[in-house]
């Protein structure tokens, strides 16, 4: 159970959540086990299955702003309860509609993708440091697969078009070469007792893919508040393409965000022998629980942002808003976040 002051985690089985007064209240078993006040608090995440929550606690929570969210064993976010206040604007969601036909959805698009490529680099060149004295080699060809990367994302900066669809396969082309040389070269990162054969997405079953799975939902479970609380339609993406029920627009701009929240931290917890385990295909029940706490604690780290020193998690909130102004035409052009190295 993580108390951090923004968040609570609940992963217990049969864990029920009320309200106490100006408390939330997780109980097991009849016994209390955490009471948290809701002032401070934004986000209730539910890790378990069999939680019980009261009407009290979901009306309270709505109430104040704080999102529920709740997440699969693989970490695939199938729900969220918000307050209808939360996404019920109609200025910033028009625009964002009508920029996905103009130049507006080409510099978003090209925004989200950029940075993605630009923060694998950094992250490559990150851990590479760490190994230019004890493993020359690996650190000189981490570093070309960086400088391979940047030229990609030059690439994507460069491309022209008068709305997302006269680009959107450019784009993808782009980021999936790089991808290919950022994942190969991460995996000769880890340390050998990792079997670790590359990056697979959905159903898979190896460590570092469940692993780094589960980080990614854990991470959109934030990305998709910030999208809402900003007044975004998180439904409606530029370089995700539309689907029913898709979060096409949370999907993009967790893109810039996946390398230094997620892959750092869970490339840091397999380097450092932290004991991360998969039992019968899925991740173990510590396992899912020391990802998710060790994510958030990502977030609450500090980065280089327009000036000054922000949390990440605040970082996340305020690329949000510039989405929001950007499209409503009261903000300059949107850049992409990219990490330290």
């Amino acid at each position: 159970m993580d108390t951090d002051s923004r968040e609570l985690i609940v992963e217990q089985f049969g864990a029920f959540i009320g309200k106490h007064s100006e408390r939330l209240r997780i109980a097991l078993k009849g016994e209390t086990i955490v009471e948290r006040p809701f002032f401070g608090l934004e986000h209730l995440l539910i890790l378990s299955g069999g939680v019980s929550l009261s009407s009290d606690a979901i009306r309270e929570c709505a109430e104040r702003g704080i999102q529920i969210s709740f997440l699969s064993r693989s970490g695939q976010p199938y729900a969220r309860l918000v307050a209808p206040g939360l996404i019920g604007t109609i200025k910033t969601r028009r625009e964002q509609l009508m920029a996905f036909l103009d130049e507006r959805g080409v510099a978003l698009g090209k925004a989200f993708t950029s940075g993605k490529t630009a923060n694998q680099a950094a992250l490559l060149k990150y851990m590479a440091k760490y190994r230019k004295e004890t493993a020359a080699e690996l650190y000189e060809n981490t570093r070309e697969a960086a400088f391979q990367i940047e030229d990609f994302t030059r690439c994507i900066e460069e491309l022209q078009g008068k709305s997302i669809d006269d680009l959107r396969q450019d784009i993808l082309t782009l980021e999936a070469h790089a991808a290919k040389i950022y994942w190969e070269a991460a995996r000769q990162l880890i340390i050998p007792e990792t079997d670790w054969e590359g990056r697979e997405t959905r159903g898979a079953q190896d460590l570092v893919n469940s692993a780094l799975n589960y980080g990614y939902g854990v991470l959109y479970t934030h990305m998709e508040r910030a999208v809402l609380l900003a007044g975004l339609d998180p439904y409606a993406g530029f370089v995700h393409v539309d689907r029913s029920g898709k979060p096409s627009l949370v999907l993009d701009m967790v893109e810039e965000f996946r390398q230094p929240v997620v892959d750092r931290t869970i490339f840091a917890l397999l380097n450092k022998g932290v004991k991360l385990e998969v039992a019968d295909g899925r991740l173990t029940d510590a396992t899912r629980r020391a990802i998710a706490e060790k994510v958030n604690e990502r977030l609450e780290a500090e980065e280089p942002y327009e000036g000054k020193k922000h949390k990440l998690r605040t970082i996340i909130q305020s690329q949000a808003r510039h989405v929001a102004t950007f499209v409503r035409g009261e903000g300059p052009g949107y850049e992409g976040f990219v990490g330290r190295w």
